[in-house]
């Protein structure tokens, strides 16, 4: 296996035992490999949840452009959600767990058709 298999061994393992899913590996793939390089920098693989900076990178380069949605409050509320889900302490939110979980929360899946 190579290094992004290996990542997303771990990114299913962090949705079945930290978010209590069971993840569509297709689909963790797919949101895997949308993620570009970031996956394998240390500090652009994880999503920073406290800073207000990064959490508008999640709306704006993930939410509005990737997945074509119009800014609302549900964005934000969405993005809320799925933090929590994954756990306020949890240090590492992995930004490839964090848009597979917004993927599947707007229904978006047909977007990495």
């Amino acid at each position: 296996m190579g290094k992004r298999d290996d990542l997303i061994v771990r990114y299913a393992d962090d949705l079945k035992n930290k978010c209590g899913l069971t993840p569509d590996m297709d689909l963790l793939t797919k949101v895997t490999i949308g993620c570009g390089p970031s996956i394998y920098n240390a500090d652009s693989a994880t999503v920073a949840a406290t800073q207000p900076a990064e959490i508008a990178t999640v709306k704006n380069n993930f939410l509005i452009k990737k997945l074509g949605l119009k800014d609302s409050p549900e964005l934000d509320s969405a993005i809320n959600a799925v933090l929590t889900t994954y756990g306020q302490s949890e240090r590492n939110k992995y930004r490839a767990v964090v848009y597979y979980m917004l993927t599947k929360h707007f229904g978006k899946e047909a977007d990495y058709g």
